[in-house]
């Protein structure tokens, strides 16, 4: 067992080569933070941390992920608020001394280390779920190795309906386009190795709701703590796939 930072938000656990973050059950936190439970975060995919002042008494310690080292960070793309940031870790003022430790802590791990890590793998585990969600237009399910999308015939496009419900292998898939359901448009879309990322040279998407490789979001459909997670864990499948086993496994 590590030193402990006990904060309004999460509890991060210092360990010899990681940061164990546990996320408060409050039910005035996160759905998302509460949704992932708990996340192993090794000191090598930190690029940075920070301390500044919070709200209301308070002090925050945050860190920040390496690019390409955490799928959820990846995949959500800046899109999350402040009280959902998995890294962002808030404290009273009269911790402040604990977390200036924790601080140099830190920043002492992440000066030490030489940055290396395994070609194109993550180095924070994927969210473990869930392997289902609603969507406007479907049910989405992920198995670890293939994605299902089952159209709702009340919700789905007649371009979708026709196509019939799809199912694509991760070593079909390139990527994961997830836009919040918070903003306008929100959807989740699978990147084909076939057609290439959105903009490609052959054109622009098609509209999520046009789209069989996407499903669309709505109020009350693909909230960020089910879809999110979700496609974070597409994404680490879909990079898995790519660079193949771990040769020290």
């Amino acid at each position: 067992m590590g030193d402990v930072l006990a904060g309004n938000n999460a509890v991060w656990e210092f360990e010899p080569d990681a940061v164990l973050i546990r996320y408060s059950r409050s039910v005035r936190g996160s759905r998302l933070l509460q949704a992932l439970g708990e996340r192993r975060v090794p000191h090598g995919a930190l690029a940075g941390v920070e301390l500044t002042e919070g709200r209301r008494g308070t002090v925050v310690l945050r860190a920040a992920p390496r690019p390409g080292a955490d799928p959820l960070v990846e995949v959500a793309g800046g899109q999350l608020r402040e009280t959902a940031d998995p890294y962002r870790l808030v404290l009273p003022d009269q911790s402040r001394d604990l977390a200036e430790a924790g601080l140099h802590r830190l920043e002492a791990a992440i000066a030490s280390g030489d940055g290396a890590e395994p070609p194109g793998r993550f180095l924070v585990t994927a969210p473990a779920g869930p392997a289902v969600f609603k969507a406007y237009d479907a049910k989405a399910f992920f198995d670890g190795r293939t994605v299902t999308f089952r159209w709702f015939r009340t919700g789905a496009s007649t371009a979708k309906w026709k196509a019939g419900d799809q199912t694509f292998a991760v070593e079909e898939l390139s990527g994961v386009d997830w836009r919040s359901p918070e903003l306008l448009h929100g959807h989740l879309r699978l990147l084909r190795r076939d057609t290439g990322e959105p903009g490609a040279a052959d054109g622009p998407p098609q509209a999520a709701d046009q789209d069989p490789a996407a499903v669309i979001f709505g109020l009350g459909y693909g909230p960020v703590h089910e879809s999110l997670p979700f496609a974070a864990a597409v994404l680490a499948a879909i990079r898995a796939a790519r660079v193949g086993p771990e040769p020290w496994l």
